[in-house]
């Protein structure tokens, strides 16, 4: 990943974590190119980042939109329940 596409990644997140709640859908639309594995790994090392320096919320926050993106684009697998 070259230090630019990171740099993308970090000013995305920052604008995800600073934008109303239930915003977080058009911050992502205005940068479709970015949504993609690498920004699901990043978000994952920020929210890392977030919990070691006592910000729950703020990792909770970014491991859950990671979730939903992996899900979104096919890096999370679905597991049915157990019939």
């Amino acid at each position: 990943m070259s230090e630019n596409r990171q740099d993308q990644y970090f000013n995305l997140i920052d604008r995800l974590l600073k934008c109303p709640s239930g915003q977080e859908p058009e911050v992502l639309d205005t940068q479709p190119e970015l949504v993609d594995a690498g920004l699901v790994k990043t978000l994952m090392q920020v929210a890392t980042m977030m919990a070691h320096q006592d910000n729950q919320d703020g990792a909770k926050f970014l491991i859950f939109l990671a979730r939903q993106l992996s899900k979104e684009l096919g890096l999370y697998p679905e597991v049915s329940p157990k019939q």
